[in-house]
């Protein structure tokens, strides 16, 4: 099976270090300038067997693309080139809801790409880990059970383990959910408020996301798993998570580098939307929205919270 990873930020090309130990993996970007070593993944060089281009024509000559794009770039990408993507095995690694179409990536894919196949990878990891080579789990989504189980043993190495489900939807939304409650749990500690509050905001945003996801097809059981609960456990509590460095930072009322990308920022927006759309309750994901936004302070969406009518668990 031959692969390309067609993003070069720090998760694309770990992915490329990781998947290079079962062959040879082209890793794409727009503009590559850093030779073997990417500067978002300082200390690791890239093994022998990837190339790097920024020829989208020779990525393309892969018959299995993993897309490791912002969310909120993807489908612009897909405007641009989707054609060209079509009919190939699509794996998606972007975690987030497209703004502007309130739908997540496999949606976005399989509009733009209707002759391919489309899967998603996603669960608890960080790009410095995988491409150490530390041990990682993930889960590897895709709604054809043997175009599934091909991708989890291309895509499995010594210290890469994947588990497959055929629920895209659930391991699409719990990735994607994820980050909106990690941005809480960091303005929680950022803010002082105590391990406590952070232990509550992670149990209470977990039932939001699952509320959400069940509403939206997804299986509960899929959200218990290493793409909902693992990947929300890990986020909200590493200083490695973006996300929750982000709500620090707002909790604490400190600097923020406005060029970094937080996935978690954009979809708390479209998570409001969506919910506003669907009468659904998300109160986490609403003040999270408005922080993100400055249209409320953190004392205040903390008295929000705190002041909810009581009601049953």
């Amino acid at each position: 099976m031959t692969i390309s990873i067609l993003g070069a930020g720090a998760f694309g090309t770990a992915l490329a270090v990781a998947l290079s130990a079962n062959g040879p993996v082209t890793l794409w970007g727009r503009s590559i300038g850093w030779g073997r070593e990417n500067p978002r993944l300082p200390g690791v060089t890239l093994p022998a067997p990837v190339a790097v281009t920024d020829d989208l024509g020779a990525a393309l000559a892969a018959g299995t693309l993993l897309l490791a794009l912002p969310a909120q770039a993807l489908r612009p990408f897909l405007d641009d080139h989707g054609p060209a993507l079509d009919g190939r095995r699509l794996v998606n690694t972007a975690k987030g809801i497209d703004l502007d179409r309130l739908t997540g990536p496999a949606q976005l894919l399989a509009e733009a790409c209707p002759a391919a196949t489309i899967a998603t990878l996603t669960g608890p990891s960080f790009a410095a880990d995988i491409a150490r080579g530390l041990p990682t789990a993930l889960t590897l989504a895709c709604a054809d059970a043997e175009t599934g189980r091909a991708l989890q043993h291309a895509l499995s190495t010594p210290v890469l383990r994947l588990y497959r489900t055929t629920d895209l939807t659930g391991a699409e939304l719990g990735g994607a959910l994820k980050n909106v409650i990690a941005i809480a749990a960091g303005v929680v500690i950022g803010a002082g408020l105590g391990d406590s509050a952070r232990a509550a905001i992670i149990t209470r945003g977990f039932a939001e996301m699952t509320r959400l996801a069940t509403r939206l097809g997804a299986r509960p059981e899929t959200l218990t798993g290493l793409s909902g609960l693992g990947d929300l456990t890990l986020t909200c509590t590493s200083p490695q998570s973006r996300n929750f460095r982000f709500g620090h930072a707002l909790g604490a009322a400190a600097d923020w580098d406005a060029t970094t990308t937080v996935e978690g920022a954009a979809t708390a927006r479209a998570v409001a939307a969506l919910a506003a759309r669907l009468g659904e309750d998300m109160p986490i994901a609403a003040m999270v929205a408005a922080l993100a936004e400055g249209r409320v302070s953190v004392d205040k969406a903390a008295d929000m919270l705190m002041t909810r009518p009581l009601k049953e668990e």
